[in-house]
């Protein structure tokens, strides 16, 4: 069994290889790191005590009748899952839940009241909030979470006050924010007061320490999200792990990764320092995906040499395309893909996964950000790139000629792409599929059947496989049954000659079976 050491390694070597670059990238544009406000939330969440169950979780959020939620206001992911947690908490027939937000000023209420009472849309409920220019974040996450309030809330409230840019003056907005909560709990008596704010507003002498001063007698609970330190000490653990206990008071949920975070928040900045109708670039993360992936497996972008690594990688990184546009996106795929319905099947998926590499062009459209689809296509194009841009050289899928072979190359792009994720974003869950029987007689059947039924069923039948591929490759290596070494050769391996591409992928099968095969002789006889 792997010691908490090593599974904490493993999980962390390709996160903390893209985290160096973009950490070093914020602080160059984010000077407030050393704010000694800042500073107290960071020293004040250093270690968990215990690991909650769901039971334990929901004991906690239950018991409470003030939830402080940290948000990283950058991080989609924060907002979102603060509208999960509210519509969970709301049920017929418990308490009331009354939603607070520092996101809008207190003295825009009845701005807000008018949005409440559907007098007003979202179009001019963002613009007379001055969102965009007080705010500045994504609009889209936050809007979910207040539609997720009307729908199954009781009333919404705007916590916040001027100045936002004076670190100097944020213990008065603590103050502030205190004081309208308490003024919510005199308008309803007996509600849930789910309170979302900035995380470092959380530390215990920041506003938990004011807003028990106002209410003495209200069972206040901090629910921080996603902290560094405690996301790291969770990475060691033999389990995945979802909430922690770090006080009686504070529990801290992950729903997200700490690449994640500050990716998003480098995006931001991308955002913020463009001209009003420029679109932020995106190309700095997927580079930095790729590099981590890169680093992770030990290979070099610079090498001249042209045998266990690829030549000069480093010319081969894909063009990337940022934007909405499905007019845009629609063109790039016309050069990559000649057949509609195939383009319509590509536009669906980037609606539902933001981004997609496309291997035919070499290039990268992101629509939207999502660390767990983009680390998978980071991990796509780092087979093909590894493999000399195959599909780029010839313009059609390879190996060409036997399509066993070709079900069992694009299994493996799906396994590693899918592997590739989950050591950017150890967040992702685990690939179960209970069709997709990972054995040598399954798959050849499969393969088999898969030829003769059609596009629609060939892609879902890969995609399934690979998955399920993947996810054991990523246990493996997790146990350390599977070295990183052996991982960069399944990225390198050359699969355009005829039979390689099922050898190879039943080779790994093999090797993967007879491993957990040892570890459960070991096992029995431990």
């Amino acid at each position: 069994m792997a010691s908490t050491s090593d599974l904490r390694s493993r999980r962390s070597a390709a996160q903390l290889h893209a985290l160096e670059i973009v950490v070093r990238e914020i602080k160059v544009s984010d000077h407030n790191g050393q704010r000694k406000y800042l500073r107290d939330f960071n020293h004040s969440f250093r270690s968990y005590r215990s690991i909650l169950d769901s039971q334990a979780w929901n004991d906690a959020v239950c018991a409470a009748d003030v939830v402080l939620i940290g948000d990283y206001h950058a991080l989609p992911a924060s907002q979102r899952w603060t509208a999960a947690l509210f519509e969970q908490r709301a049920q017929p027939g418990d308490r009331p839940v009354v939603l607070g937000v520092e996101t809008i000023f207190s003295r825009d209420q009845h701005i807000l009241d008018e949005w409440w009472r559907r007098e007003i849309d979202e179009h001019e409920l963002r613009q007379r909030i001055r969102y965009d220019r007080d705010w500045g974040y994504e609009w889209g996450p936050f809007y979910e979470l207040l539609t997720a309030a009307r729908e199954h809330g009781e009333a919404i409230y705007g916590l916040d006050c001027m100045p936002r840019e004076d670190l100097r003056k944020i213990g008065a907005r603590d103050r502030h924010a205190a004081h309208k909560i308490a003024e919510i709990r005199q308008r309803h008596a007996n509600a849930v007061i789910m309170v979302l704010f900035g995380e470092s507003h959380l530390a215990p002498k920041h506003l938990p320490r004011v807003l028990r001063e106002q209410l003495p007698q209200q069972r206040v609970l901090t629910v921080l999200q996603n902290v560094d330190a405690l996301y790291w000490q969770a990475a060691g653990e033999l389990r995945e792990v979802e909430w922690v206990r770090v006080e009686d008071d504070v529990v801290c949920v992950f729903n997200s990764t700490p690449l994640e975070k500050y990716e998003n928040y480098r995006l931001c900045l991308g955002r913020w320092s463009c001209e009003e109708k420029e679109l932020p670039d995106a190309g700095p993360t997927i580079y930095n995906l790729i590099d981590g992936l890169l680093r992770f497996l030990d290979i070099n972008g610079y090498s001249s040499q042209n045998c266990a690594q690829p030549k000069f990688l480093v010319d081969l990184l894909p063009e990337i395309y940022c934007g909405p546009s499905e007019t845009r996106l629609r063109h790039l795929l016309l050069r990559a893909i000649a057949d509609e319905s195939k383009i319509e099947t590509m536009l669906q998926r980037v609606a539902e996964q933001g981004s997609v590499y496309l291997p035919a062009i070499n290039a990268f459209y992101v629509r939207e950000f999502q660390m767990m689809y983009a680390a998978e296509e980071a991990a796509r194009f780092l087979h093909h790139a590894c493999r000399g841009l195959p599909l780029l050289r010839s313009g059609h899928p390879v190996p060409t000629g036997d399509p066993v072979d070709r079900f069992y190359a694009r299994t493996l792009e799906h396994a590693l792409a899918y592997f590739g994720s989950r050591v950017l974003y150890p967040a992702r869950p685990a690939a179960k599929d209970k069709e997709s029987e990972l054995t040598r007689a399954a798959c050849e059947k499969l393969a088999q059947e898969a030829g003769g039924g059609g596009r629609a069923r060939f892609d879902s039948s890969v995609r399934r496989l690979g998955y399920a591929l993947g996810s054991e490759l990523y246990l493996s290596y997790l146990a350390g049954r599977t070295s990183r070494s052996a991982l960069r050769r399944l990225f390198l391996g050359d699969l355009e000659k005829a039979g390689e591409a099922r050898r190879t992928c039943l080779k790994v099968l093999q090797k993967l079976r007879s491993r957990a095969k040892s570890k459960n002789r070991n096992a029995n006889t431990n």
